[in-house]
Order: structure tokens, then sequence, then C-alpha cells
């Protein structure tokens, strides 16, 4: 998985998002060890700082756990994950809906034209 950024927001809360995404998606799995502050920071080209700073965040949030002796774990709270894995799909559907909606869709409109191509898909 690629770190991608913009110029539009802070990089640790890129950071925070891009990790968040790691851990819901699977590819971090629950009680896994995360790779350390230095070494994310590294394969993300940023200041370990940074890094630091979303970790903090992440661990605020409750997704990692930090172990006194054997670095970083992603909880084994997998009722926290899956409402992590929920609160940023809605995130992207009302960015989606927004924009859908900004094209000229109603409401009605989106809906159908969500049906149909999953249904393209599927074929």
């Amino acid at each position: 998985m690629a770190w991608k950024f913009d110029s539009d927001r802070p990089i640790y809360t890129q950071l925070t998002r891009q990790i968040q995404m790691r851990i819901v998606s699977g590819y971090y799995p629950p009680g896994g060890k995360l790779p350390s502050v230095r070494e994310l920071a590294a394969e993300a080209a940023v200041n370990p700082n940074t890094m630091q700073k979303a970790f903090a965040e992440l661990e605020r949030f409750g997704l990692i756990i930090t172990l006194r002796t054997n670095g970083r774990i992603v909880t084994e709270d997998t009722g926290m994950i899956n409402e992590t894995r929920r609160k940023l799909a809605g995130e992207y559907l009302e960015q989606f809906i927004a924009q859908m909606q900004e094209l000229g869709f109603s409401r009605d409109e989106i809906i159908t034209f969500i049906e149909s191509t999953g249904r393209e898909q599927h074929e």
C-alpha cells in the first residue's frame, strides 16, 4: 500500500487516516505488531516525529496499544475496528453523495446508479 499525501491537510492527519485504513482492511490485523515509528516514517518518507504524532492519535482512538517493551500492536477489539470501518465508509459515502448531487443526480438516481453499476460488475 503506497503512502499518498496531498497539500490540503496536515501530514499527521493523513498518516492517521492511512494507518486506520490499513487496520480496518486487515493489512495490520487485530493483535498484530506494527512496524516501528522509524520504519514507517522511512517507508512514508516523513519525519519520525510526524509519524509519532499519528501513532499518538491512533492510540488515543484506541486502535493501537503501546506495549512497554514490545512496541505497538493493533487492538484486538474487533468491535472497535468494525466501528472505525463503518465510520470511514460513512465519510466516503457522504463525499460520494455530495459529488453525485453536484453532478445533478437526485437521491433516487444515485441509488439506481449504484445498483446498476453493482450488477454490471458481478456479471
